[in-house]
């Protein structure tokens, strides 16, 4: 039996967001992720300033970490990882590999149990791998957290 193809509607009028609304009879369409949606709000939390330098930036969920992941920042866990050439490098612009910030769903389910902090607990993690891409270190954030919480 083949696949129908989904049927779409014209988006609203004064809609920018280029996507098409699905209509009535798209009724498997899925429901936002309540994760996802703790990341974007991270992000949308972060001063305009920031947000607009992020650029590329390739901000992704994944489950969990691989083992070559773990190998790479020699850590028994992670809650997120930064990869690529902070913008602080000379020629970061132009740099041929693009920066991914990864968040891990696992890690941060397991961690944080209840949804105050594991809002809390991704939206430190987003901004701790935003950090990297600006060229802050995990000795200068650890110095940064101290001071912060005396």
């Amino acid at each position: 039996m083949p696949l129908e193809e989904p049927h779409f509607a014209d988006a609203e009028p004064g809609d920018e967001s280029g996507l098409m609304a699905p209509t009535d009879a798209d009724t498997n369409a899925p429901s936002p992720d309540p994760f996802d949606e703790l990341v974007v709000a991270a992000l949308e939390s972060l001063p305009e300033a920031f947000r607009d330098r992020l650029g590329s930036v390739a901000i992704v969920v994944e489950d969990e970490p691989t083992a070559d992941q773990l190998t790479s920042v020699r850590a028994p866990g992670l809650l997120g990882l930064y990869t690529g050439v902070p913008r602080t490098a000379y020629g970061a612009e132009n740099a041929a590999l693009a920066s991914k910030i990864t968040i891990f769903r696992g890690p941060h389910l397991r961690q944080y149990r209840d949804p105050d902090s594991l809002a809390r607990g991704v939206a430190e993690t987003v901004r701790h791998e935003i950090a990297h891409h600006f060229g802050i270190s995990d000795a200068r954030l650890d110095e940064l957290a101290r001071g912060r919480h005396g």
